[in-house]
């Protein structure tokens, strides 16, 4: 029989740690807790740990005191991060200290699980063991469609190298899926994956992010900072988003990319860094090229490898495997068991379009099984799917004429219920009556 991984969990809340164990049990591993650095060096000492999962910030002595001491007294013991504080500079430096994950609160428990299986590899290869078939390549990315294995195949073709790489697709479709399964598959997996979402961040603050700044180069820059290029050095930095980046911080990225070199804000010397980019987007590039607010060079220098995630209407065989993997992963999560779904509902998920792709698919599945009693039928599914209409194909038809053939399917899906076509079309009765009459 195989052994438990022992894992310490250190978080000075008891209601995370409480938290933390009931997951990490149901995923069959053995847990010591400890509210304090002082109580979790105790346990260490007199236990064979696993894994350490820690927070960071914490009274007394904090969570990077704890990392650096099992850092040099068990050097071969993997440690995770959870915190609620993130920031470049913590993960920088939790990255330096050896720390193989770093999860935000809050985080899911399939978030969790993937951190600690992750964890727990690199320890498994210190040892020379082989990696769990729950590790295997490419897990979290789901498909049997043609066009799912045209990216597997790309990826295989590009993850042992530092070529640059752009990848494309609609929003929803799993690009940080596709850029993290690059990263953690290829001989480059150990070293530090830092994911921007450029979009996310104002526009004002994203060069310093990226780049770091020096003591005074602003108002507010108390210190010298590195940013999150020089926290990816010797490993893979996304930029998710890249369409949303100012011409000045295009400009700052055409260097990085011609000279591997990154030049803090307000600093004056450069500093050679080792970093694959992949940079991705749902904007039409061509596009903001001709309009000017994209630089035609960078978008050269990103495309040195382009991979286009399909659309879930393009892939719709997968759905079914998809929709299985929420239903095990919130089944889980909210009912402590495994979730079905009948044939009828099924159909509806496969005749739908998905305009938001998978992470629209994962809302519907994770709604319907906080719905459902045992197994999802179409009464917990949204309105939207129930009500899916076909435009009309004769796009020769006058607009009226086009708009009245459409609110008479509507009608017929609703069995004539005015009522809810109304609400389907988000119009009044009155206003629906006076288009059909």
């Amino acid at each position: 029989m195989l052994k438990k991984e022992n894992i310490l969990i250190v978080d000075d809340d008891i209601n995370i740690l409480e938290l933390l164990q009931r997951h990490l049990h149901s995923l069959d591993y053995h847990t010591y807790k400890a509210v304090s650095v002082k109580e979790a060096v105790a346990i260490l000492r007199d236990t064979e740990i696993d894994l350490l999962i820690t927070d960071l910030k914490m009274p007394e002595v904090d969570g990077f005191q704890l990392i650096q001491f099992a850092s040099e007294h068990y050097p071969n013991m993997p440690k995770l991060v959870v915190t609620g504080y993130p920031s470049v500079q913590d993960a920088l430096s939790a990255i330096k200290s050896g720390v193989v994950d770093y999860l935000v609160k809050p985080f899911t428990k399939e978030e969790l699980k993937q951190g600690v299986l992750k964890s727990l590899s690199t320890k498994k290869k210190r040892q020379g063991s082989i990696e769990t078939s729950e590790t295997k390549k490419y897990n979290e990315i789901i498909g049997e469609s043609e066009a799912i294995k045209n990216v597997t195949q790309i990826i295989d073709r590009v993850k042992d190298n530092k070529a640059t790489i752009f990848i494309s697709g609609e929003s929803g479709t799993g690009k940080e899926l596709v850029a993290r399964s690059i990263h953690y598959n290829g001989k480059f997996s150990r070293a530090p994956f830092i994911a921007v979402n450029c979009g996310g961040i104002p526009e004002n603050l994203l060069e310093s992010e990226l780049f770091g700044y020096v003591k005074g180069a602003f108002t507010g820059a108390n210190d010298n900072r590195e940013g999150f290029f020089q926290a990816a050095n010797g490993g893979t930095i996304f930029l998710d988003e890249i369409g949303n980046a100012s011409l000045a911080v295009q400009s700052r990225l055409l260097r990085v990319l011609q000279e591997k070199e990154v030049m803090k804000v307000g600093g004056r010397k450069t500093e050679k860094i080792d970093v694959r980019v992949i940079a991705a987007t749902n904007s039409n590039l061509p596009e903001m090229i001709a309009k000017e607010t994209f630089r035609e060079d960078l978008f050269y220098r990103l495309t040195v490898v382009e991979i286009n995630v399909p659309p879930l209407r393009e892939r719709k065989e997968d759905i079914p495997l998809l929709a299985d993997k929420f239903l095990f992963k919130y089944g889980n999560e909210y009912k402590d068991r495994y979730i079905t779904i009948d044939p009828e509902a099924q159909a509806l998920l496969q005749r739908y379009e998905w305009p938001g792709n998978i992470r629209e698919l994962e809302n519907v599945v994770q709604r319907a099984v906080i719905m459902c009693d045992r197994s999802i039928g179409v009464k917990d599914l949204p309105e939207t799917l129930k009500y899916q209409i076909d435009f009309p194909e004769d796009d020769l038809l006058p607009l009226k004429e086009m708009e009245k053939k459409y609110i008479q399917k509507v009608l017929a899906a609703t069995d004539n219920n005015q009522t809810k076509a109304a609400e389907i079309l988000k119009i009044d009765r009155k206003t629906l009556r006076g288009k059909i009459s």
